[in-house]
């Protein structure tokens, strides 16, 4: 599954990881990949997390990113 993530680096230089999609799945780390690496762990949980309560799973992103030259 792909989510939308929101990667920002804090004035400390840690970087952290929101998943809009998921409420409440934030992620940190003291690089941009381990940073992302930890919000995939974070991704797995709380998916299980939904899965053992029967809620929902939100849908896959099907997006992609369009370069404009200006």
């Amino acid at each position: 599954m792909k989510f939308r993530v929101l990667v920002e680096q804090d004035e400390d230089g840690v970087f952290i990881v929101e998943v809009p999609a998921l409420p409440g799945c934030i992620a940190d780390g003291p690089t941009r990949e381990r940073a992302l690496d930890n919000a995939r762990e974070a991704i797995a949980l709380y998916l299980e997390s939904l899965e053992a309560h029967g809620d929902p799973i939100p849908p896959s992103i099907r997006e992609e990113l369009v370069e404009v030259a200006l």
